[in-house]
């Protein structure tokens, strides 16, 4: 192997004041183990067997293995690295098989290696504790871009971290971006610190910005989960799942736009007998001392013709118990261009509508196919319990639509969805961090998934899994006041402050052309 194939760091390190001897050389064979470290941490760090430091470990090693390596071999390994990853933390999570899946894991792989290519490709080019900043902005701002996605929030960095409450507390400041920033900057101060040896001026001053800004993160978040803990009253909320029943083959050929006169009394006569369960549990529960009770996602089925007769009893048993109802409805039009209308109807103790909400973003495949669009804005309503809304199932996977909650000053989101056993617990912890960013608690109750309750801080109210439940029935006392963050009132503002930072570096560091000495790193040629 020749000198310049080689693949070692700088002979020289230029820490701003002197030049210091090189402490750290990456050998060919050390470069490739650091890659197998990342695969090794990659799997767990999201998804089915989410472990959260690996989600810090595993770009650690990433880099590391994309900075001793020339692009044109380190890109490809990383996005085979990449998909398998995907493939094994997602499994089961998404519907679907053959070619389609694998090209939908290749494409929605691809952004991820942008992060990499950028911190390779700008590594040499500007010095000191700047340069450890490429890869965490791109790393935050590829991750934000994501989130626009037809499968909104799914892949971000962030959720990796839940149960670490202290840490998630950022997300009422940054959302989840500010997450993905730090575990990032760990991964490139990491690299730093490998490459200059611990004892440098450079890697002493990078070490301790990176962990001073770590442990205020961690103070503060602990700080508020002790300080501004939820003070206020609270309601019974509860929440219920239908028992479970096969659907009729009928609404299957009714979603195809093939339902006769015969099939439509199928499933009017099916229908029936679950919208009756669920009032009948309804009224049990207000009995009970709920004061507001919902149902999972499209659990009352309802042929279009029907649904106003639904909606009388519905009215008559809320103001019978004077208790708020959210019926969770799927209402059936025959013969339109799409026949499903998911919605979640609210109804007040005097009887009154108070709003329909209809689903705003419908699950891609075969939902999105059938279900009529929506305006996509949330209601609200002002109770004695706070003020309340409504979003269903996958709108939570969305922060720029649950960010309306926030500038709506709710309290109180009730979030019936309808899931699958392979998304069972992580989609509901994914709704866990809406309740942080936006400062109000949110109820979600899942069919064939977990129910859980969190509190604006994250804590678990209440949990019910509906494999391992009697009647899927979730009781929660859930804080009646909610709080203002930062977050909900100012949005994405770190997510785009990464994008315009980033930018900004790049600007400067091609300006200034490559530099004669590297500050930190030397690699080999792209």
């Amino acid at each position: 192997m020749s000198s310049d194939a080689r693949v070692v760091t700088a002979a020289a390190v230029d820490d701003g004041a002197s030049v210091r001897p090189q402490r750290w050389v990456t050998s060919a064979g050390a470069s490739w183990l650091a890659l197998a470290l990342g695969c090794l941490a990659l799997p767990f760090a999201y998804g089915v067997d989410d472990v959260p430091c690996a989600a810090w470990l595993a770009p650690l090693f990433l880099v590391r293995f994309v900075r001793t390596q020339r692009l044109w071999i380190s890109m490809p390994v990383l996005l085979v690295v990449q998909v398998a990853a995907a493939a094994f933390q997602m499994r089961g999570m998404f519907p679907g098989d053959g070619v389609a899946y694998w090209v939908t894991l290749i494409v929605g792989a691809v952004p991820t290696l942008i992060p990499y290519a950028i911190d390779r490709a700008m590594l040499r080019r500007l010095s000191g504790v700047t340069a450890t900043l490429f890869f965490p902005l791109a790393y935050a701002a590829i991750d934000y871009i994501g989130s626009f996605s037809p499968y909104g929030s799914w892949g971000a960095v962030g959720y990796s971290q839940y149960g670490e409450l202290a840490l998630l507390q950022l997300t009422a400041v940054t959302g989840l971006w500010g997450v993905t920033f730090l575990i990032g900057w760990f991964a490139a101060v990491g690299n730093l610190i490998w490459e200059s040896g611990w004892q440098s001026g450079l890697s002493f001053r990078a070490g301790g910005a990176f962990l001073f800004t770590l442990l205020l993160v961690l103070f503060a978040g602990g700080l508020r989960l002790t300080e501004f803990a939820p003070h206020s009253p609270t309601v019974r909320v509860a929440s219920l799942s239908a028992e479970p029943l096969a659907d009729p083959p009928a609404l299957e050929r009714l979603a195809l736009g093939k339902a006769t006169a015969g099939d439509r009394a199928q499933i009017r006569a099916w229908a029936k007998g679950v919208d009756e369960d669920l009032l009948r549990r309804a009224d049990l529960a207000a009995h009970s001392g709920a004061r507001i009770v919902f149902w999972a996602e499209g659990n009352a089925s309802v042929l279009k013709d029907d649904e106003a007769a639904l909606l009388a009893e519905g009215s008559e048993l809320a103001a019978r118990d004077r208790i708020y109802l959210g019926m969770a409805l799927a209402v059936w039009v025959p013969g339109a261009a799409r026949v499903l209308e998911n919605e979640i109807v609210m109804i007040q103790p005097d009887g009154a509508i108070a709003w329909h909400y209809r689903k705003a973003h419908p699950v891609p495949g075969a939902e999105a196919a059938m279900a009529a669009p929506s305006d996509g804005k949330l209601r609200v309503l002002d109770t004695p319990f706070g003020r309340l809304s409504a979003a269903i199932c996958f709108d939570a996977d969305f922060p720029q639509t649950l960010r309306q909650a926030g500038l709506l000053k709710t309290d109180i989101v009730l979030n019936p969805s309808n899931e699958w056993a392979a998304i069972d617990p992580w989609h509901t912890q994914m709704a866990s961090l809406r309740a942080i960013e936006e400062g109000a608690s949110i109820v979600h109750q899942a069919s064939h998934g977990l129910s859980a309750a969190f509190d604006y801080q994250g804590n678990r109210l209440a949990a019910v899994d509906y494999f391992h439940s009697a009647d899927g029935t979730m009781i929660a006392d859930v804080p009646t006041h909610g709080v203002r963050t930062v977050y909900s009132r100012l949005g994405d503002w770190f997510a785009w402050a990464c994008i315009a930072t980033l930018l900004s570096l790049i600007v400067t560091a091609l300006a200034r052309g490559r530099r004669s000495l590297p500050a930190h790193v030397g690699v080999n040629k792209l």
